[in-house]
This record gives C-alpha cells, sequence and structure tokens, in this order.
C-alpha cells in the first residue's frame, strides 16, 4: 500500500467487512519509503481503533516485490488457515473478496482472481496493459504448461502450506511478472480461480519491467524443461 490516503482507511473497512464470518482475522498493510503521503500516518492511527489491523512499515524494502513477500511472510507467522492477497485503492473490489471464499472452501489449495475469465472483467485500464495481460497470460500458458485465464492478477487466496511452498523456492522476479511466477510455482498444485471485476487505472509498464518479464519467462521455461516447475 503506498499514497492512498484516507481511501486506504475506507479499503481496510471494506475489506475487513467482507471477513466478519471468520472466528479470527487480521489484515496486514505493509508500507514502505516508496509511500510519500499520510497513509502511513493513518493507518497507525486507524489500527489504534481497529484490533485486525496491523501495519508493517519496512524502509529497507527495495521494491514491490519486497513489499509483497515481507507481507506473506508476515502472515505466514500469524498461521492462518488461509491468506489472502488484495491490491489496496479499490483497484480489487472487496465484494469479490466472497467468491474466492465460496470457491476455496470446495477445497483448492490457491483461488486466482481473474479479469479474463466468465463472469469477470477489467475497466478503466489502457488498452496497452489489457493487451500486456492478456497477452503475457497466452505466452506464459504456451511455454509453461500453465491454464489459467489470468497469469498476472495479484487478487488471490491460498492455504498456509501452499504459499509457504512458492514463497519458500523463492522469488527471482523484480517486476510485475512475479505474480506469473508464483502461479507457475503453483501448476501442479489444486488451483481454481474466481471472476473479479477490476476498476482502476493501470499503472504504466515501462520496458525495464517488460524485459523483466521476458527474462524470467526464460528462467521458468528453462526450470520447466529441466523438470523443476
Amino acid at each position: 500500500m503506498a499514497n492512498e490516503g484516507q481511501k486506504a482507511v475506507d479499503f481496510v473497512d471494506a475489506v475487513l467487512a467482507q471477513c466478519q464470518e471468520f472466528r479470527e482475522r487480521k489484515f496486514l498493510v505493509v508500507l514502505d519509503r516508496a509511500n510519500k503521503d499520510n497513509t502511513l500516518d493513518l493507518m497507525n492511527e486507524h489500527a489504534k481503533t481497529t484490533p485486525d489491523l496491523r501495519v508493517i512499515w519496512a524502509p529497507e524494502n527495495r521494491g514491490p516485490v519486497d513489499a509483497y513477500v515481507r507481507g506473506y511472510r508476515e502472515a505466514l507467522a500469524l498461521k492462518p488457515d488461509w491468506i489472502l492477497e488484495i491490491d489496496a485503492g479499490f483497484s480489487h473490489q472487496p465484494e469479490d473478496i466472497p467468491v474466492l471464499f465460496k470457491k476455496m472452501e470446495e477445497g483448492y489449495d490457491c483461488v486466482f482472481g481473474s479479469r479474463f475469465c466468465a463472469g469477470g472483467s477489467i475497466k478503466d485500464s489502457s488498452r496497452k496493459r489489457y493487451w500486456i495481460s492478456w497477452g503475457g497470460t497466452f505466452l506464459t500458458n504456451a511455454l509453461l504448461g500453465t491454464k489459467l485465464h489470468d497469469m498476472t492478477s495479484g487478487f488471490q487466496l491460498f492455504t498456509r502450506d501452499a504459499l509457504r511452498e512458492i514463497v519458500d523456492r523463492g522469488i527471482g522476479s523484480r517486476g510485475p511478472f512475479f505474480q506469473t511466477e508464483m502461479k507457475t510455482y503453483a501448476r501442479r498444485m489444486k488451483v481454481a480461480e474466481a471472476p473479479i471485476q477490476y476498476r482502476a487505472a493501470s499503472h504504466n509498464v515501462g520496458n525495464k519491467q517488460i524485459k523483466d518479464a521476458f527474462k524470467n519467462l526464460w528462467r521458468l521455461f528453462s526450470m520447466r524443461l529441466a523438470g523443476r516447475v
């Protein structure tokens, strides 16, 4: 989470409202030096009256992947049954959370939110970003043997054991492709997709990120040829 302002408070409350059926729940928010506004102060203040909110300040992070991995490891340390990953700022809709929960109850190891499966949608995003996501999914499925409709979404639900296995393998990607890498490591697990409604303008994908994606796609393809994924 970074630079969300008051919207961050509203988002935390909206997510927790969708998780009331659970006996125990904890919302972990990871912030680092990418945050330039008052979001950290707002989260710390909100945590004083929201017992289910925990704010993690991680100034050592070198980029967004470090923030995600820190969040995964902090969540795993709590030993929950399930771990939900969701982007802040309402790009992912909290109202879609029960859809993932319902699917997970069928006994899956991972449930991945999908913008491109039946019932999913993507709006207010650039045409370029749309085709990068769709094309990246097509290419990844072809080369890595995955069979998902959306390989780049970051709205997903894991069992504790599944996420630990993925994280312990190590994530080599330094850009958005890390979501694809995680799904690739899960390809031999019992996985499913659930439709989500993506509703936000996406950040531009730069040439450096695209190069990182191709570099790591080739790395994973080589690992597949060697029987390691």
